[in-house]
């Protein structure tokens, strides 16, 4: 018996099909799949079928391609660069792929992919890299192996980094919100940032474990440990992010939760835009919703709570420098959430009693969320600021008044 001879590669290759006339035999599911790329291409589409799906008759209606509603016949891949064989006549596909061999179009055919002179590949697109991966026979496989190589250059875990236009440009500033803590909770977009800097200016609540993943060549500069001298602490992060963004340096600041919340982050981008240096804004999850979250307790609550407030504590509520109407608020019938309020939450939920609240309201207190080293406190109006110093809570934690606490447990 003869041996088989050993399947020959493919050759890989991107078409550059802007403005050429590609032909797309049938309207079916196939076709609804592969037309969108090819259609992002600029390709001069054209749909040969008597019939097609809703949603490839939507393209042909928005004019994302021409539609003519017949069978196929001899002639129609004249003058095509690229030919989609997907008819549901098998006899059709058969003619066409001849024709397609005589005129040298590539083709590829949905029924019969050892009889097409084309193989569609499993693609994948991320920041202007387009992932193609073919291993034969096996499409499985092809669509496993992209899925990984996208989501590794989309959560930052494969390095590849921009060597003509880097994603962080020399010479300007990411601010980045890292998330509540959890580096999984970091967006996408913030991730690959991170692996592209020469700088990273972190906060304390940043995400932390995301600096061990940083190149080694990556200089991380911990904001809390910024020399302050004559500046405060803010002035002094500001002038560090100008200093190394005018060295040339591409620089990220890490925050914590979300740059514009309760982060000074719209600070951060007029002194930077002060010295004309470009900045760029990746917001992040912030702690008011995903802590609550991650401990079972929904901000809203259908028959519960129609809204929820986000508020700052860390000034006493009879501070002068407090800009919280805390009588107004008193009189919310939903969700409070407080930031940076441990030390105030005492005299906080007194003033919330003072002006109304019931001191029976129910209140979580929730330390380090989304981390291992998560924990809750629950309480009442009445006993929050006790409990609090009797279970010895520290920041980072968030604070959440309200009757969703009770339906949270």
């Amino acid at each position: 018996m003869a041996e088989q001879p050993p399947a020959l590669a493919a050759y890989p290759v991107g078409l550059r099909l802007a403005g050429r006339r590609v032909v797309v035999l049938g309207g079916g599911q196939v076709a609804q799949r592969r037309l969108p790329a090819l259609i992002a291409t600029g390709a001069d589409v054209v749909l040969v079928s008597p019939s097609a799906t809703p949603s490839v008759e939507a393209m042909a209606e928005a004019g994302e391609l021409r539609w003519e509603r017949r069978r196929y016949r001899e002639g129609d891949l004249d003058g095509a660069w690229y030919a989609l064989i997907t008819t549901d006549d098998p006899e059709a596909n058969r003619t066409a792929s001849a024709e397609a061999e005589a005129r040298r179009v590539w083709a590829v055919r949905s029924d019969d992919a050892e009889a097409a002179t084309a193989w569609t590949p499993a693609t994948g697109r991320s920041e202007g890299v387009t992932v193609a991966v073919l291993t034969g026979q096996d499409p499985r496989r092809s669509a496993a192996v992209r899925d990984a190589v996208v989501e590794g250059l989309r959560d930052g875990t494969i390095a590849a980094p921009h060597h003509r236009e880097r994603a962080v440009r020399p010479g300007s500033v990411a601010l980045v919100g890292g998330g509540p803590g959890d580096p999984d909770l970091i967006t996408v977009r913030g991730r690959r940032l991170l692996a592209e800097a020469d700088v990273v200016i972190a906060d304390r609540l940043g995400p932390r474990d995301l600096l061990d993943e940083l190149p080694p060549h990556v200089e991380v500069i911990d904001a809390a440990k910024i020399p302050y001298g004559r500046f405060m602490a803010q002035e002094a992060i500001n002038a560090a992010l100008i200093e190394h963004a005018k060295a040339g340096k591409a620089v990220v600041r890490l925050k914590g939760g979300d740059p514009f919340v309760f982060g000074r982050g719209k600070e951060e981008a007029e002194a930077l835009a002060e010295h004309g240096i470009p900045v760029t804004v990746v917001p992040g999850i912030s702690s008011s919703i995903s802590v609550p979250g991650a401990a079972g307790i929904p901000v809203t609550h259908r028959g519960v709570a129609h809204e929820f407030t986000v508020l700052s504590g860390h000034v006493a509520p009879d501070d002068p420098r407090s800009l919280v109407d805390w009588e107004a608020v008193a009189k919310l019938r939903g969700t409070l959430v407080l930031l940076m309020s441990v030390e105030k939450i005492g005299a906080i939920a007194e003033t919330l009693v003072r002006h109304g609240r019931s001191a029976g309201t129910p209140v979580a207190v929730i330390q380090e969320g989304t981390t291992a080293a998560q924990r809750r406190v629950d309480a009442t109006l009445a006993t929050v600021g006790e409990r609090v110093l009797a279970e010895g809570i520290r920041p980072p934690a968030v604070i959440v008044i309200g009757d969703v606490v009770a339906i949270g447990h």
